[in-house]
């Protein structure tokens, strides 16, 4: 060992030499003597050594780091350059706690790059405001409920495959309206025969109340759900498929979570385009003031909105309405996710899997033992088989195809159509004791709206759990006149069918109208009105005038007399209807609202119903 030491100490490093070995590798002498005293270089001073070896050490590392680092960090930018960088930064787990001080100079200093490796616009190079746009002349905003002879039906699922069930007949019903909340939306009615939603005769739209729920989306994260199928297949081995289960052989799970799918975005950028079509008419009712959206901070409901607005309003839409984004987490007042805001122990979550768990056993048995015959090494559960159910309309709205919808008949599709009604039944709507409690901060804002707003159009964004709470919340009794939904068979006449209540991209309509003045397809242009007004301004007091900011208010030709307040005329004259996914809602569950061929309902008697109702909405305390 002190002889391997005294080597080491015999090292010294010497001037570089014009030798063939590389500048950047120290020079070793292999002719000094081997001593157990330090080393001196022959022909230096001992005391001037020690600086000039470290002067010579200070000139190769500066010598290394000149070449070195920018190798590195050339070859860095151009990975990043050719899409092979950032990697390292995409898989940082915690980004979102990176500053955003940090993102912005990540973004500034590598080309044409962002985050998860999307390539950043470059306006600079592709300019679109370059001129030359040719002549842009706008028509008059369409008003197709009041001119057209009927309204538009929407049934079809563009670009999607329309999926078939297992030996299917001519009269099968699609299987794409039979999958609860999860089916796309699709038009219906509600027990009014023919009446639609086109504006009855006689009667003019003056305000609109819509909500919204989000477009199609891929399963939540939350655990149990569809993945857990291809999970479990990828741990069993040995299993082998045939027949009809053969593509499980090839079968992988290639969906995302809780974002919408690209159809989803279509869905609410066409109900916008429909919605401008049907009410774009109250635009000239806003005075110069614009619109009101409201929506939630997650992810699938902000693009909801803005999808929707896209198809409204065009693009760029931004400049076109006010968009209030609400905190959606817990611990968060937003009346558009109540839920968050309520004790989650007054959830009926017993209730809920012990009659889902009667009815899988009931409905799921002939599909399992069906399918379990192609099927061999793995045995099927009843969660297997409702789970290869749910992969279906999943895969559909995301991929526009999926097999698995083949594997299950329409008698077992109207089983998994039942399996909804009957979870929604009892989560969040008639069988769930403290639904008018969650449901009530929604309809005070409408009720307030009805009331006290100056705005003749809003736009709600929320989630299919608050329609369901809103169907006992406005005392919509139709829904539940055949009574609490069994668990061991499907009732012949009921009402309560989640499908036609509360499927991807449902939407609902209040609509306020004045009746008496004026018949269907009679629409007032806004330089029309301006003129008629002048010409009758003293035969109909309390017609629309703005003075000093406030609006006087009256209802022409229904005998009902204008009132200068902050508080709207809900007067005879005034009636308000709501239509549910294209069909007529009956409101004879409200007091005071009488039946009616069209659903309408005297605009008075329906606020004071509701703010009763409200005034009492939460007896247990749950949402405080």
């Amino acid at each position: 060992m002190p002889s391997q030491i005294q080597d080491l100490e015999a090292y010294e490093l010497q001037p570089a030499s014009d030798s063939a070995s590389s500048p950047l590798l120290p020079s070793y002498s292999s002719s000094l003597p081997r001593s157990s005293s330090p080393p001196l270089t022959l022909g230096r001073k001992p005391q001037h050594a020690h600086k000039k070896r470290s002067g010579r050490t200070c000139r190769a590392l500066l010598i290394v780091w000149s070449l070195v680092v920018p190798a590195l960090l050339g070859g860095a930018l151009f990975g990043c350059y050719t899409g092979q960088g950032r990697d390292w930064v995409s898989g940082i787990k915690d980004w979102e706690a990176v500053p955003q001080d940090v993102k912005d100079w990540l973004d500034k200093v590598v080309p044409g790059e962002r985050v998860g490796g999307l390539e950043r616009p470059d306006p600079g190079m592709f300019p679109t405001n370059i001129g030359y746009a040719g002549p842009t002349p706008t028509g008059k905003e369409p008003a197709m409920l009041l001119t057209a002879p009927h309204a538009p039906l929407h049934t079809a699922i563009p670009p999607l495959l329309p999926p078939t069930s297992h030996n299917p007949s001519h009269k099968s019903k699609p299987i794409q309206h039979l999958w609860g909340n999860l089916s796309p939306y699709h038009s219906v009615t509600h027990g009014l025969g023919d009446t639609s939603a086109l504006i009855p005769a006689g009667c003019e739209l003056t305000e609109l109340h819509w909500l919204q729920r989000h477009g199609a989306r891929y399963p939540t994260s939350s655990e149990g759900g569809p993945a857990e199928l291809a999970g479990k297949l990828r741990a069993m081995r040995g299993w082998k498929a045939s027949g009809e289960l053969r593509f499980l052989e090839e079968w992988k799970w290639r969906l995302g979570a809780e974002v919408l799918t690209p159809f989803g975005r279509e869905q609410l950028f066409d109900l916008g385009v429909a919605a401008r079509v049907k009410y774009g008419f109250l635009l000239d009712k806003m005075k110069g003031r614009l619109p009101v959206f409201r929506t939630e901070s997650q992810d699938r409901m902000l693009k909801s909105a803005q999808n929707f607005a896209a198809g409204f309003f065009g693009i760029p839409a931004e400049e076109q309405y006010n968009l209030e984004v609400m905190i959606e987490s817990p611990g968060f007042n937003n009346t558009l996710a109540p839920w968050n805001t309520c004790d989650r122990g007054s959830w009926n979550y017993t209730t809920v899997n012990a009659k889902l768990h009667e009815w899988d056993e009931i409905f799921l048995k002939d599909a399992r033992k069906r399918l379990q015959k192609d099927l061999r090494g793995m045995e099927l559960t009843l969660l297997d088989v409702r789970r290869m159910m749910d992969v279906c309309p999943y895969e559909t709205v995301a991929l526009g195809y999926s097999e698995f919808c083949g594997l299950f008949t329409e008698k077992e599709w109207k089983g998994y159509e039942y399996r909804w009604d009957l979870f929604w039944w009892y989560s969040s709507a008639f069988g769930y004791k403290n639904a008018r409690a969650q449901g009530r901060g929604w309809v005070q804002e409408l009720v307030s709206r009805l009331t006290h707003s100056e705005l003749p159009q809003y736009v709600d964004f929320t989630h299919d759990a608050h329609f369901s709470l809103l169907l006992p919340t406005l005392n919509l009794t139709t829904f539940a006149e055949a009574g609490p939904l069994p668990s061991d068979h499907i009732p012949k006449h009921r009402t309560f069918v989640s499908s036609e209540i509360m499927p991807f991209a449902t939407n609902m309509q209040v609509q306020v109208l004045t009746c008496g003045a004026r018949g269907k397809g009679e629409v007032e242009d806004g330089d029309d009105k301006e003129e008629h007004e002048q010409e009758h301004e003293h035969e109909h007091e309390g017609e629309e005038k703005e003075e000093e900011g406030e609006t006087v208010r009256g209802t022409r030709g229904t005998g009902g007399s204008g009132r200068r307040s902050r508080r709207r005329d809900v007067s005879e004259g005034r009636k308000v209807r709501i239509v549910l996914n294209d069909g007529v809602v009956p409101l004879t569950g409200i007091r005071g609202c009488k039946e009616d061929e069209d659903g309408l309902c005297d605009l008075g008697a329906f606020v004071e119903s509701l703010s009763e109702l409200m005034a009492g909405g939460d007896p247990n305390g749950v949402c405080r």
